[in-house]
């Protein structure tokens, strides 16, 4: 990417005398558990946080030259690449037995309900992911298992869950902890839509809801409990719930592992470690393999126990073959115009199938001597594929939905700001294909599974590879194509060549005809002028600050007691 190159060149020359101040005035971003902090119009401060764009209109930088994606290249020999120490030399490599190709569900020790509950979810066959630890699982030891986005691996560590469970159905049989409030609720989803033939009982237990209800909840014992690790330590501690309620866990899951093993959780996971019994099965799943999942997988084994079963699913690439990556490079003002355009003119090699408009549903039938109502108002709104824009900062995030309201283009907000109500509303709307686009922080980047999602745009470049694994994630899923585009500015010029170098793909460019784009500029810059003063008269993200604030003043009053 010379092109990039040259940028970053001049990049370094000229950042001395750029004078920062934008339209986009937050800090901080979401970092999907709802602990982002309100400030005035904006988000709290983040050491990940954007500085603000030039409010200077430059020219628009000479495009990077078209270049080949790099190849990927498969093996059906499984490796855990080598981690280099600071020696340079290379740590221990896990290797894993060949995995079957012609495996079915029944050659890995599941029985005959469970195949039946698959089947009437239309799968047939288990993936790589599910065929290597799926039987590892059933025999009690303790996983780790990796593997891209979107290649199965939910279901890679509920069905030897739940079929352990039919085997004993009594008490708690597996906690689940995930990092973000969406993707629990998604787990309890799937592990119902398997197991609730086989009479699974499971509680989600996250922030934003009712405490008494999930104390209620976790008194019925259920099967299953998928919840969030700060909410959970939450009820364990209050006095409405008996202490040892854990005790009989058997299975342990960190999904999201890579993330749920940072110091945002360490505390909480500490302490709920201390709740279910040491003798637990522990298994980590995660896209990307931290080195802290790998520096877990080297430690020796507690005496009687079994070294973990590490898999790792083999590629060159980080992301799947299906996803095709492409890269706009625009200046940072004029951002809006483009994202206006690229929704409505996707790129030509989108998958059709996505792509395609859903048919209207006809009108319901209506008693006789009444008019018939059509089912949506006949309007000229345009059709919209299915898309994810994933922003930095949760202002960012209301901003853009609201702007897109205003150009007519349907979307729904999804962000920390809003309640949890709102979160699932705004998510089950966008699951339905009420609306087209979903405007994101990172809260909506891990984990959640929406099969028909034709294009993720990145409208902030995110800050590191595996953020950008999990955003572009979100499409190309279940063996379908999808697009991503990244907006690269003039300002993320190395984010984008250091993305590229870790995930060990180059980004195609996307060229867009900017004569056209431009021809909506000034309707655009309405729309955006509306949106911010939408954003004003309600006093976006004052709540959640007086919330913080409060809950700052609870904590010290009761350090102080």
């Amino acid at each position: 990417m010379r092109a990039l190159r040259e940028a970053a060149a001049n990049r370094a020359q000229d950042s001395g005398s750029d004078e920062e101040s934008g339209s986009d005035n937050e800090s901080g971003s979401d970092d999907g558990s709802g602990s982002d902090v309100g400030s005035g119009g904006g988000d709290g401060s983040d050491s990940d946080a954007e500085s603000a764009v030039s409010s200077t209109h430059s020219p628009r930088p000479s495009p990077p030259r078209p270049v080949a994606r790099a190849s990927v290249a498969t093996t059906s020999r499984v490796k855990l690449p080598p981690k280099a120490d600071a020696k340079g030399k290379a740590s221990t490599v896990f290797d894993t037995p060949r995995v079957a190709a012609n495996a079915t569900f029944e050659s890995l020790g599941l029985s005959q309900p469970a195949i039946q509950a698959l089947a009437t979810l239309s799968i047939k066959a288990p993936t790589e992911i599910q065929t290597a630890t799926i039987p590892a699982m059933l025999a009690g030891r303790d996983v780790i298992g990796g593997a891209k986005t979107g290649s199965g691996k939910t279901l890679a560590f509920a069905l030897p869950i739940l079929e352990r469970l039919a085997r004993d159905p009594f008490g708690i049989a597996a906690l689940v902890l995930t990092p973000t409030r969406e993707l629990a609720y998604q787990l309890a989803e799937q592990f119902l839509a398997v197991g609730k033939p086989m009479g699974l009982t499971t509680e989600t237990i996250v922030g934003g809801m009712d405490m008494l209800a999930q104390a209620q909840a976790l008194e019925r014992r259920p099967h299953i409990v998928v919840a969030t690790p700060g909410r959970l330590c939450d009820l364990l501690r209050s006095d409405g719930v008996e202490q040892g309620k854990l005790r009989r866990v058997r299975t342990l899951v960190l999904d999201e592992a890579d993330r749920m093993l940072t110091p945002t959780f360490a505390p909480e996971l500490a302490y709920l470690f201390e709740q279910i019994p040491k003798s637990r099965q522990t298994c980590l799943f995660t896209a990307t393999i931290s080195d802290a999942i790998m520096d877990l997988a080297k430690r020796p084994p507690p005496p009687g126990k079994q070294a973990p079963f590490v898999y790792r699913v083999a590629s060159d690439t980080m992301t799947v073959e299906k996803l095709k990556q492409k890269y706009l490079f625009i200046p940072s003002q004029i951002r809006d115009p483009y994202l206006y355009y690229l929704l409505l003119n996707p790129p030509s090699d989108i998958d059709a199938v996505l792509a395609a408009p859903r048919p209207k549903p006809k009108p319901k039938p209506t008693k006789r001597g009444k008019r018939a109502r059509s089912a949506t108002p006949e309007d000229d709104t345009p059709h919209i594929v299915p898309t994810i824009i994933f922003t930095q900062r949760c202002a960012t995030a209301q901003l853009l939905h609201l702007i897109l309201e205003e150009l007519d283009i349907p979307s729904v907000p999804l962000h920390s700001h809003l309640t949890q109500p709102q979160r699932l509303l705004s998510l089950a709307r966008f699951r339905a294909r009420e609306v087209p686009v979903l405007v994101t922080t990172d809260v909506g980047s891990r984990g959640l599974d929406i099969p028909e999602v034709a294009m993720v745009v990145n409208w902030d470049c995110p800050r590191r590879a595996d953020d950008y694994v999990h955003r572009v994630g979100r499409t190309a899923r279940a063996g379908r194509g999808g697009v991503a585009v990244t907006i690269v500015t003039e300002r993320d010029v190395e984010l984008v060549q250091s993305i590229e170098k870790e995930i060990k793909v180059t980004l195609a460019e996307l060229e867009l005809p900017e004569s056209t784009v431009l021809e909506n500029l000034n309707r655009v810059s309405a729309a955006r002028r509306m949106a911010a003063m939408e954003m004003s008269d309600s006093k976006f993200g004052e709540r959640k600050a007086i919330n913080q604030a409060k809950a700052i003043k609870r904590a010290r009053r009761d350090a102080a007691k």
